[in-house]
């Protein structure tokens, strides 16, 4: 409350109230929750139904992968144009350069993974070069299994090449449905990185000179902004520890034991790129480690799973506890946030989950509804 010049109060908040988010996405104000005033109470409570049916959304019609790709390229490019501003040459050109960083990256990685499958299908020589192996493989396992059940197992390369054929017409439906399924998130996350970089483009929308409801909704998408951005930077560390991890496997404890594994750092990369996606990574990068180490033996494949099981159980509590302290969460909380999402949405929640669980925890604070009392 504040004197206007003719002697009249007016209610608002003074500019003390206006605590800078100035490590958010968006150029806007928060008020402080115990001092300043808000947007009506039907103008708020119509914005979080509001996100809550877009969240709602994205996760039922499986649009995760374009919002993860546009949010990403939103933060990255903010982050990236608030370090240019400090330069005084490159004020004016900020927002272009860091566009255009954003753009060549995101090209040269998408070159690199199509350049790195194309090198590990030529290097196996195919798909007859790999039923060839597993036949192989087969043949060993054969020699170690009770008669009865070596009547279940192939013989050989042509008995292996035509039970492949006969699972895939018999199955064929669920195997069209996963390449469908994987074409269409991969042309989503295209789509959400063109719609990122074109959010980016344009100015940030000061709620102040918004109506009501315009200013609560630009209020809440930039807090959940802010909350993927806080967990994403955490997921780099943890997929980082992940990769650690996985290459002291492929390169320390595999070669010293006698069994050296081909196309080591290309599953190095593959790890920390796929780790960067919660929980679906590691089910990428532990799918083609297992898939590699078959190729040497039927026993280090176990071996390898046995290890990646252990150690991603334990990344499961680490993961939780690195964006828990981002996120002033326990982690317990994050635990039954993954789990409760899995069983409403399935593994889009479990993905989701981090984000949505850092979002509402900043809702209710800055609400001033949880958190400890200030003295």
């Amino acid at each position: 409350m504040r004197a206007r010049p003719g002697g009249a109060l007016e209610c608002g908040p003074t500019p003390r109230d206006r605590v800078a988010i100035s490590d958010g996405p968006y150029a806007a104000t928060r008020m402080n929750p115990l001092s300043a005033s808000r947007p009506s109470g039907a103008a708020s409570i119509a914005s979080y139904v509001l996100i809550a049916l877009i969240c709602a959304a994205v996760l039922v019609f499986h649009l995760l992968p374009a919002v993860i790709a546009g949010l990403l390229v939103y933060c990255v490019t903010r982050s990236i144009e608030r370090r240019l501003l400090r330069q005084r040459q490159l004020s004016h050109w900020a927002r272009m350069l860091a566009i255009s960083v954003v753009i060549v990256v995101v090209c040269m990685l998408l070159t690199a993974i199509g350049l790195g499958i194309a090198y590990l299908v030529q290097r196996s020589h195919g798909f007859s070069g790999l039923l060839l192996r597993l036949a192989e493989i087969v043949a060993d396992l054969r020699g170690f299994l009770p008669a009865d059940i070596q009547a279940y197992i192939p013989e050989g390369v042509d008995e292996l090449r035509a039970r492949v054929a006969t699972l895939l017409r018999e199955h064929g439906q669920q195997v069209s449905t996963l390449g469908y399924g994987s074409v269409r998130a991969s042309i989503l996350a295209l789509i959400g990185l063109v719609l990122g970089a074109m959010v980016s483009w344009n100015d940030a929308a000061n709620p102040a000179s918004q109506r009501p409801l315009s200013a609560a909704l630009i209020e809440r998408f930039a807090r959940l902004t802010q909350s993927f951005q806080t967990v994403i930077f955490a997921q780099v560390r943890i997929s980082a520890l992940n990769t650690l991890l996985t290459a002291i496997y492929l390169v320390g404890i595999l070669p010293l034991s006698g069994h050296p594994m081909p196309y080591t750092k290309s599953l190095v990369t593959l790890t920390f790129i796929a780790g960067l996606l919660p929980v679906v990574g590691n089910l990428i990068s532990n799918t083609f480690i297992v898939l590699v180490s078959s190729t040497l033996s039927l026993q280090i494949a176990a071996f390898s799973l046995l290890f990646l099981v252990l150690i991603h159980k334990l990344e499961y509590f680490v993961n939780a506890r690195i964006i828990g302290h981002r996120i002033d969460a326990r982690a317990w909380e994050i635990v039954i946030a993954m789990i409760t999402m899995e069983a409403l949405f399935g593994v889009g929640g479990v993905v989701a989950a981090p984000v949505l669980y850092a979002y509402l925890k900043r809702e209710l604070g800055d609400a001033g509804l949880i958190g400890a009392k200030r003295p």
